[in-house]
């Protein structure tokens, strides 16, 4: 983990998409909307469901907020350890992991950061991995997991490129009722039980079902004095597994389409931080599993950039804008602020990727921008990739 960091503390956050059908015990390897009175209508027809999770009110970070699994990376998740747990993949690149193609200056330093020099031997894509899957054990029970008798076909498919070329089932919450379930707890307790959970049952945490998706950071101002720098990754599941609630970071989860979620927003009945929201919107463009999982593990390897929102406010509104945009700073850093009466740049046409907030339950997407690294854009409404504002 980079201690160093003096604005932000470095996180994984999982995305964990499953088709419909539920109680899955087992797992191995792997349109547009209609307007409506200014609001998008969003499409109903998935064939998925995202976990989502309710934070605790008494959280310091975003109380009652509904998000996806995840949490600040453990110094563990970089131990040495997790060389003897992966023996059997680090004589390969980044123990398995496809190559990303984004040039290596333009990667985002949570990747770029040169761990042997923090003191660590684990890759950041691996530990960044490792650090999602136990974030989501810990909070909902869900432990994706290659045995030890397996990992040698996994490796072999792997070395084959063939490994998740479709969505299919991966080991996961087998002994939840028991054994598992006293492991949870323990890690709950303290995140190094992780590795010694995996050691003692003889289990590899399943990085390779996780594919990279994007890198957002918490902006200046806006959620207290905690500011984080996260990864997302994308994994799809065949079936549902069981999830449980942790009862103490989390009061509530559950399976929902994401128009179900979005609907649900819009209509006060939870809270989501734009981070979410942008996630869900994109997700609204595929309604199938299959594709979804094909999207993500083809456009994974293309890598991501780095999003730090600029928050300053207009005409009583807040407007957020990210990268790409017309009033994006040309030079953001650490250090950047809120910023106020900012004006358009001249010379150019009008490029807008940004949200509008007048109201923090509907807040406004606006995006004519060409996404980098072969992304999609969320889809929106009243405004598309080709509409401008």
């Amino acid at each position: 983990m980079n201690t160093g960091l003096k604005h932000w503390k470095e996180a994984a956050t999982l995305i964990l998409v499953a088709g419909n059908r539920l109680g899955a015990e087992s797992f191995s390897v792997c349109s547009q909307p209609v307007k409506n009175e200014g609001r998008p209508h969003f499409p109903q027809r998935f064939d998925y469901s995202v976990l989502l999770l309710k934070r605790s009110s008494k959280s310091g970070f975003m109380p009652n907020a509904y998000v996806f699994p995840g949490g600040m990376v453990d110094s563990s998740d970089f131990s040495s350890e997790w060389l003897d747990v992966f023996k059997a993949f680090t004589n390969s690149p980044n123990f398995g992991l496809r190559s990303v193609t984004q040039p290596p200056e333009t990667r985002p330093p949570i990747f770029a950061t040169d761990r042997l020099k923090l003191g660590s031997p684990i890759p950041g894509e691996v530990a960044f991995r490792i650090c999602a899957l136990r974030e989501t054990f810990e909070e909902s029970g869900v432990l994706l997991f290659v045995s030890k008798k397996d990992e040698l076909s996994l490796l072999r498919s792997l070395n084959d490129g063939r490994a998740a070329d479709e969505v299919k089932h991966y080991r996961v919450n087998e002994q939840c009722g028991g054994e598992l379930s006293r492991w949870r707890t323990l890690v709950n307790q303290n995140p190094s039980n992780f590795v010694r959970m995996c050691r003692e049952l003889d289990l590899v945490p399943n990085i390779w079902a996780l594919h990279e998706w994007s890198n957002w950071l918490t902006p200046t101002g806006r959620y207290g004095a905690k500011r984080f720098d996260t990864v997302f990754f994308m994994c799809c599941l065949e079936g549902r597994p069981n999830a449980y609630q942790d009862q103490k970071e989390i009061q509530h989860l559950e399976w929902s389409t994401p128009s179900d979620i979005l609907q649900k927003f819009q209509a006060r009945d939870l809270w989501l931080a734009p981070p979410q929201y942008y996630e869900l919107s994109r997700m609204c463009r595929s309604t199938s599993l299959s594709d979804l999982h094909a999207f993500a593990r083809r456009r994974g390897t293309n890598g991501c950039e780095q999003w730090l929102p600029i928050i300053f406010l207009q005409d009583d509104s807040y407007v957020s804008v990210l990268p790409g945009d017309q009033q994006y700073p040309l030079n953001s850093s650490e250090t950047t602020n809120v910023e106020t009466n900012m004006a358009p740049r001249e010379g150019s046409e009008l490029a807008l990727h940004r949200f509008l907030i007048s109201d923090p339950y509907r807040p406004r997407l606006q995006v004519n921008i060409t996404p980098k690294y072969n992304h999609m854009l969320p889809l929106i409404g009243p405004l598309d990739s080709t509409t401008p504002a």
